[in-house]
């Protein structure tokens, strides 16, 4: 009997440039460490020097507490096991009102109920299943958006089997949340990123709007030789990038996209590499991205030319493999290089 083999690889599809300057100012107080099984960095200007690392994790322990499926006594956990007397907390209601607009302005691209598929695939909080069309059969029973909703606190579903995973909106709705709460503390010059979905305001510790790099779609790249597509100068804005080059596995030599589409429950097989998206807020970006992934090239451009609330910028391949660029009006201003 042979052994299958899966890897995976997971890199960030942003680059954050000039975390440290020459000379830094020491009222710009820099974090960093883990949480959502990723990494984080917290750059902010402290007007008495203070670092808040420590009241920053706290907030972030709490967010978890809420919305992480790894987390098993988490609100979103014991929903997903039907434990009757859990109740939505203001954390879980502000991000499943936002994904459920979401999934009705994409019409289904963005869902919160793909979990079980998913995981199934491998890419979620339990261990993948042997895929077969009759396991994605038996699955998509379980998945759409409008077979849940939350009435009076509580998670109410079609079937209890329908798991609901916020993987893809959590991070950005968790950058926001840290920004709301430094703002609280009077701090007007920060940049938050969680996972590479980011949020900035204000200017960076050399006096200059804060530089992202997005990344060329290319495939087994690592962090030593990533190469940049271009650099964006973000103005009190948040950006999310989503992409299929990074986060895949393979599988007896066949790649597998992490971006499941609701409609089908297979991986979706289209030349769009990478979206990102620039909101005002991050939830809205991290969402929005995932979902412009799931519609490819030509149907994502379609909507966002509907929504005057975001700016796209689509990295795609065309017949020649070739990578193109696609970028909103918006977006083309931002870019700085």
């Amino acid at each position: 009997m042979s052994t299958m083999k899966n890897t995976y690889f997971y890199l960030l599809p942003i680059t954050i440039l000039l975390l440290v300057s020459c000379s830094p100012n020491p009222k710009y107080i820099r974090n960093s460490g883990f949480t959502q099984g990723t990494t984080y960095h917290f750059i902010y200007k402290s007007p008495k020097g203070e670092d808040f690392q420590k009241e920053l994790e706290v907030e972030l322990e709490k967010f978890n507490q809420s919305l992480s499926n790894y987390h098993p006594t988490s609100i979103i956990s014991r929903m997903n096991h039907d434990d009757t007397s859990v109740m939505a907390d203001l954390l879980f209601e502000a991000c499943f009102m936002k994904a459920m607009e979401i999934s009705a302005i994409t019409g289904g691209a963005f869902d919160l109920t793909v979990g079980p598929l998913v995981n199934a695939w491998g890419f979620g909080f339990e261990d993948a299943q042997k895929v077969d069309s009759k396991t994605i059969d038996s699955l998509m029973q379980y998945v759409g958006y409008h077979k849940i909703k939350l009435e009076n606190g509580r998670l109410i579903k079609n079937n209890p089997n329908i798991k609901v995973d916020v993987n893809a909106i959590a991070q950005g709705f968790a950058v926001d949340v840290i920004s709301q709460w430094l703002e609280e503390k009077q701090i007007e010059n920060y940049m938050v990123e969680i996972g590479g979905e980011l949020r900035v305001k204000g200017i960076n510790d050399k006096g200059t709007l804060w530089q992202i790099g997005i990344d060329k779609p290319i495939d087994g790249s690592s962090e030593t030789d990533r190469e940049l597509q271009n650099i964006v100068s973000l103005d009190n804005m948040s950006l999310s990038t989503s992409g299929n080059y990074r986060k895949f596995y393979e599988k007896e030599g066949i790649k597998y996209s992490h971006t499941i589409d609701p409609k089908t429950g297979y991986p979706v097989q289209h030349n769009l590499l990478s979206a990102s998206v620039a909101a005002i807020d991050c939830m809205t970006a991290d969402a929005f991205a995932t979902a412009f992934m799931v519609l490819g090239l030509e149907k994502s451009i379609e909507l966002a030319n509907k929504l005057d609330y975001l700016e796209v910028y689509f990295i795609y391949s065309d017949s020649t493999s070739q990578y193109r660029v696609y970028a909103s009006e918006g977006f083309q201003k931002m870019i700085t290089e």
